[in-house]
This record gives C-alpha cells, structure tokens and sequence, in this order.
C-alpha cells in the first residue's frame, strides 16, 4: 500500500513535569484509509494532533506526514492537509460565505479566479448553502462544526484530520458527515478522525487507533480489533436464575441479567477458538431452562477497550 501516510516514532508530550499527555507513540496510518483514533476525553488525542500539524513541538520523537518530517516540512506538507481541530475559528460578524473566502484567501496556493466556486462548492458539500447569508455568530455549534469542516475542503486534500467532527451535530447531521467522510475516502483522500463516540469509530472506520491515558493501546483494523476481544453470549429466558448457573458452570464470565435476558462473556475454547453455540444451548435445553432467544453478539471497540484496560469507556468525558 505504499509508506504510511502518518508515521509516529516515540512521540512524546510533557507539560513541566507532570505525567506525558502523549507517551511513547507508535502510530501508522496506511494511505486510503479512514483512520480512527479513538480514546475518552484527555487520553492524548487533541494533543496528538497538534504535534502532528506543527502546532506544538513535541518533547520527544518524531513524526513524518505524506512522508515529509514535521515540523520541518510544514511549509511543502500543509497545503496538501485539511484540518479541523478543536473547533473552527471564526468571525462572528461574518457570514459562513465571508468567512470561507477569508480562509480561503490566506492560503497562498489558492487560486483567487476560483475562490466563489470552490467557496460555494464547500459549503452545499456540507449542507450549508441556505445559511451561506447568515452571520457565523448566528450559527448553532453543529453549523460552526460543519463550516470548519467546509473550510478544510476547499482545496483537494491528500489528508484530512478531523478532531471530533461530529461535535454538536443532531444525529441526521452526523450521519451526513459519516456519508461525507466516506466519498472524501473513496476519491483518494486519507482521513484520520479524531472521536471519543466508539460506535462512531465503528460505522465509518477502517483502521482505529486506541488511546488511554496518553499512551496507545492497540491499532490495526477496525474488524481485527473487535476479532481480537472475546464475543458474547445472550440469552432470553424467564428461568434467568437457572440460565446463569448453568453458563457459569461452561466458563461464561461477566454474566449479566437485564429482566429476562442474560448475558456472559464467551471462555475460550479448548483449540483457542470460542466454544460452539449450540452446546450451550443444548446445555440450557437439557437443564430444563425455557429458552425464547439465543445468540452470539459481535465484540465492540468498546468490549476491546475493557478488554485491554480493565476500565469502561467514558464517552461523555
């Protein structure tokens, strides 16, 4: 697939002396993918990114993007890169339309005979032409999210980097953006998408990162990631008292009752593989439990997460 389209080595942050708001980073993030980078809030995400565009120098390490050293090469790797990190700044006296075209003309490789087009271009790509008129100050934090985002595309991109770009957007918005990220991917361009919503990370990515307090946890697919936990059994019976003694006793852990539902983290099997279903089943059958509703449910990001940490995943923060 070529050279990483981002490569970290060691990449370290320290603020005085305090504990490393980003350890020892190994990232690399494959061209073509869609990239998430996942973690609650304060694992080291923003920070991260931050060190990655030059907007801060790391302590330690290094990292290479479109396989150019940064800081070094900002000036040769920035113009291919759009970016939205920690919300968009704005004018608030200025329209969404006035405050593209001012990005637009900072950017000294921008073509000043297309700015209008490519300006309005933007904003219908992000559902924003009927609000094109109205001034930013007016715009709810879902419409501030989408006008950062159509900044970061008014030029063809190599790279996008989004921090949290579903901040503040009504679930018909994020799934806009989800099916935004998803053409941007499939014309060429890598995004890499910072998030702390797991299942967001689920629908939209390829690839995913994992990152608990500052350090990183795991990184590969997201379908090799979610292989790599254990699945779960879920059983609706009205005998939940019966159906938990006897999962117990096949090795199911975690058991878990919810009114007339239970479920158990699957033992691995004798091979390394999990055990057959329909064993169980058989099991609770013989034992006489009346069983309405059997299956196995696919791990989660999340399930990878507990797994690897022992900790729940706080997605407010």
């Amino acid at each position: 697939m070529g050279p990483p389209v981002i490569e970290t080595r060691g990449l370290t942050k320290t603020y005085g002396s305090g504990r490393p708001a980003v350890e020892g980073l190994d990232l690399s993030v494959p061209a073509g993918s869609i990239f998430g980078f996942l973690g609650p809030n304060g694992s080291g995400k923003t920070t991260t990114i931050r060190m990655l565009m030059g907007l801060i120098q790391p302590t330690a390490g290094g990292a290479r993007l479109l396989g150019e050293p940064m800081p070094a090469a900002a000036r040769r790797v920035l113009p291919r890169i759009g970016a939205l990190i920690e919300g968009p700044a704005l004018y608030g006296f200025l329209t969404g339309r006035a405050n593209l075209l001012r990005y637009d003309a900072a950017d000294p490789t921008a073509d000043p005979r297309t700015r209008a087009a490519r300006v309005t271009a933007a904003l219908e790509r992000v559902g924003l032409a009927a609000a094109a008129g109205k001034r930013a100050r007016a715009y709810s934090l879902g419409m501030k999210q989408r006008l950062g985002l159509a900044a970061a595309l008014l030029q063809p991109r190599d790279l996008l980097i989004l921090d949290e770009p579903t901040n503040g957007l009504d679930p018909q918005g994020m799934r806009e953006i989800r099916g935004l990220v998803r053409e941007l991917a499939a014309d060429g361009t890598t995004v890499f998408l910072s998030s702390h919503l797991l299942d967001e990370i689920e629908q939209v990515c390829t690839h995913a990162a994992v990152m608990s307090s500052g350090r990183l946890i795991t990184q590969g697919t997201v379908a090799g990631l979610a292989a790599g936990a254990r699945g779960r059994l879920a059983v609706t019976t009205p005998d939940t008292a019966d159906a938990v003694r006897i999962l117990k006793e096949h090795g199911l852990a975690d058991l878990v009752v919810t009114g007339d539902r239970v479920t158990g983290e699957l033992p691995p099997g004798t091979d390394g593989g999990e055990p057959d279903p329909a064993d169980l089943n058989a099991a609770l059958v013989v034992a006489g439990v009346r069983v309405r509703a059997f299956g196995t449910e696919r791990p989660s990001l999340e399930d990878v997460f507990v797994a690897l940490t022992g900790e729940g995943f706080d997605v407010a923060g």
